[in-house]
């Protein structure tokens, strides 16, 4: 029998699309400050309409930002799941299986009572990786339970 080892995973593509997405929002929000203050249509924009605008780029940024935050660990004792808010740990006592549903945009743990947790750090489109990370997961599961 073979020692399980810690793994962690997070998703590949989509956080290089939430960085790209939130430079160009800063970009375009803050290009967009900076022209306010000279239109021709007769409203004053004041210097702090101009800076609540970046600011404004800057939070949407961040918010897209969110979405590169889930991560999946897992080691012999058990799993914890971070997805965009929440962050959940479970012993492998507690998983009844890992599974990647067809059709499912990500890997899930299922749980007691036909519960179930979204491993979003484990998502379809990122192919191989997806299909490496449920395969570890299913075998540190597959040690833990004996």
């Amino acid at each position: 029998m073979t020692t399980a080892v810690a793994v962690e995973f997070r998703p590949k593509k989509i956080r290089l699309v939430a960085a790209v997405c939130a430079v160009f929002l800063v970009v375009v929000f803050t290009i967009v400050g900076l022209l306010l203050g000279d239109t021709p249509t007769g409203v004053i924009f004041r210097t702090s309409d101009q800076v609540a605008m970046i600011i404004l780029g800057v939070l949407l940024a961040c918010g897209v930002l969110l979405l590169a935050r889930p991560r999946v660990r897992a080691d012999a004792e058990g799993v914890e799941v971070r997805n965009v808010i929440t962050s959940h740990r479970f012993a492998w006592s507690d998983v009844l299986h890992v599974s990647f549903p067809d059709g499912a945009s990500w890997a899930r743990l299922e749980l007691p009572d036909d519960e179930y947790i979204s491993v979003m750090a484990v998502q379809a489109v990122d192919r191989e990786h997806a299909v490496a990370a449920v395969r570890a997961l299913r075998e540190l599961h597959r040690a833990a339970r004996g």
